[in-house]
């Protein structure tokens, strides 16, 4: 059953759109935005409306016996989504002239003695200003929904920090004008089932695709600089437009140096994984380098006293990257132009494989816009404990603060790795100078650490994708308007050559599998006398095998190893080949055996 919300006076209204209208300047860009529904109403599903009836019974018993008066609106995201027609689980109830604790714990209570519904005990958030949360917050889950419950609020902030100087009880238009931007700050009013939209904008902004603030931008910028990625954020997923204003205050130095030294790392990280996981990250990595952000978002503290070993590559490497790789990911999609400028290439198509696990559920597309976006950092390193380490871990470790979620912090510098190993494995295969029987040649060089390994997130395809991406990179040279189209095809088909070689031999299945003998099999069938570093080569030599004979068995691999042995080509002591010094540099470690 749909519940449909009521509209009634200009103010407390609802949205109702006749006809989609676009503007006109966002037709030769490449983003779309979500499909707007003809109506613009508040659907409320079964669960919802007992929800908003059980807030305003609740409300309602309070002011009966115990005289205490109170409202609740609905805030923010919620009410957003649910005019885009979109479903949004997460609810956050605002009250009026009343903390969330005490509210949370009364209707819990109301719930369970009054109305006999199951409600989760409340949990109590406490108040944590460096993440964003000014005030106590309490939350509970009935029906499957989550709420949470905080108070309308009014804020001031001390001229050098982010983090109000005070924070009181709030009208709902105080309380409006303090969020981010404007189609955050409406209001669904559960008592009159009406949205409310206290800055007058928000309504308007949400039909027309605008992102704005609701008071000037430099005013909320200056309060908390984090709001210029929350418009980026909100402006990629809905492909919507910042006003003019609005960028003009983002590209303040003062606003971008307090971005870069005033918030938490930890904060604008959260705020870029959300945009790479997001609808549009090329369109976020975009926005950060048209408003001249790169270096406030990708930078690494001064506090960490990292020195890197030289100055990053221009910024627009970074958009030049993300760009190949939408291209590369989309092809035949209409994509004149960036908002930085920057035309998209007309680039041959790729085998399908190396695009086989961007839609894969671990979401690596997230991982590779990001390392896309890390691209000037590239070529850089720094030093820790006297070990030499890639630039591109110091930023995602101590500038973004992002860990091994989503395999940021161990898979983004193996990816880098694996690009500059397949840069040199692609460019021997294509001159020739294989020194093993080809299936073997290749399959090693696929099942080498940084190129796949299942630990970091690594998959081969994606790892010979990047690799692409940043050797097309390399050929749009600084300055120039567009890549060099006509190297760009041919490295693309020496690539695709590659891969339909590795289809063509079944490699695969070969990249994961395990080897043929274990270690105790190797002993046996040596004659061993224990175990020790010679094994691990040995194991390498039966891989290599292995991916030479597709067909063979643990019987015939056992019989070759012995013949090895007996003719002195494997020892059990050093594990080197006679004629060939030492084993290949590809074969001395087994491959995840």
């Amino acid at each position: 059953m749909i519940f449909w919300a009521r509209a009634t006076s200009p103010i407390f209204r609802l949205a109702r759109i006749r006809e989609y209208r676009t503007i006109p300047s966002l037709k030769r860009f490449y983003w779309t935005r979500p499909q707007l529904p003809t109506m613009m109403e508040i659907k409320l599903t079964t669960e919802e409306d007992e929800l908003c009836t059980l807030l305003d019974q609740c409300t309602r018993h309070m002011k009966e016996t115990e005289d205490i008066e109170t409202s609740c609106r609905i805030a923010g995201g919620w009410v957003r989504d649910k005019l885009l027609g979109s479903q949004c689980n997460d609810i956050d109830i605002a009250l009026e002239n009343m903390m969330g604790v005490p509210f949370a714990e009364r209707f819990v209570e109301y719930c369970r003695t009054v109305k006999d519904i199951a409600v989760k005990n409340v949990a109590k958030i406490e108040s944590n200003p460096d993440q964003s949360k000014h005030l106590e917050t309490a939350r509970t889950t009935v029906m499957g929904i989550e709420l949470d419950f905080v108070n309308l609020r009014s804020e001031e902030y001390a001229e050098n920090s982010r983090i109000p100087t005070q924070v009181t009880f709030g009208t709902p238009l105080q309380d409006a004008i303090r969020r981010d931007i404007t189609i955050n700050a409406l209001f669904y009013n559960v008592h009159s089932r009406e949205v409310e939209d206290h800055t007058g904008k928000g309504l308007d902004d949400l039909r027309h695709g605008v992102v704005r603030t609701p008071l000037p931008p430099r005013e909320t910028f200056t309060d908390d600089p984090l709001r210029v990625l929350r418009c980026i954020r909100f402006a990629s997923r809905f492909g919507f437009t910042m006003v003019p204003e609005l960028q003009e205050a983002a590209r303040d130095p003062v606003i971008q140096e307090a971005l870069r030294v005033k918030i938490s790392r930890e904060r604008v990280g959260e705020e870029l994984d959300k945009m790479m996981g997001g609808r549009n990250p090329l369109l976020s990595i975009d926005l950060i380098n048209s408003l001249s952000l790169y270096s406030s978002v990708f930078s690494i503290p001064d506090s960490s006293a990292i020195k890197l070993s030289g100055t990053p590559a221009p910024s627009q490497n970074a958009l030049k990257a993300a760009i190949i790789l939408y291209t590369l990911a989309h092809r035949g999609s209409s994509t004149p132009a960036t908002l930085s400028g920057l035309p998209f290439p007309s680039l041959p198509a790729v085998h399908p494989l190396l695009l086989s696990e961007l839609t894969a559920s671990t979401n690596p597309a997230r991982r590779l816009y990001l390392a896309a976006a890390l691209t000037p950092y590239r070529d850089l390193t720094y030093t820790q404990k006297g070990k030499i380490r890639p630039a591109t871990e110091a930023v995602i470790r101590e500038g973004l603060k992002l860990g091994a979620q989503y395999h940021y912090l161990d898979g983004i510098p193996a990816l880098f790795s694996a690009a500059e190993l397949l840069r040199k494995g692609v460019a021997e295969y294509e001159a020739g100078n294989v020194d093993k029987p080809e299936r073997a040649w290749i399959g090693l060089l696929l099942r080498e650490k940084t190129v796949h390994n299942p630990a970091t997130g690594s998959v081969w395809s994606t790892s010979l994708l990047f690799s692409l991406v940043q050797e097309l990179t390399d050929l749009w040279s600084d300055g120039a308007q567009t890549i060099d189209a006509e190297a760009a095809s041919k490295r693309i088909e020496v690539y695709n050559k590659l891969v339909a070689r590795i289809e063509e031999l079944d490699l695969p299945s070969a990249v994961d599998a395990k080897s043929i003998l274990d270690g105790r099999e190797v002993v046996r069938v040596l004659e061993a006398p224990s175990p020790g570093p010679w094994t691990g080569q040995v194991l390498a030599r039966v891989v290599e095998w292995q991916l030479e004979h597709p067909q063979g068995t643990k019987e015939e691999c056992e019989a070759w190893l012995r013949a090895e042995h007996a003719a002195g080509r494997i020892t059990v002591s050093a594990a080197k080949r006679v004629g060939g010094g030492d084993a290949d540099a590809k074969t001395k470690k087994p491959k995840r055996v």
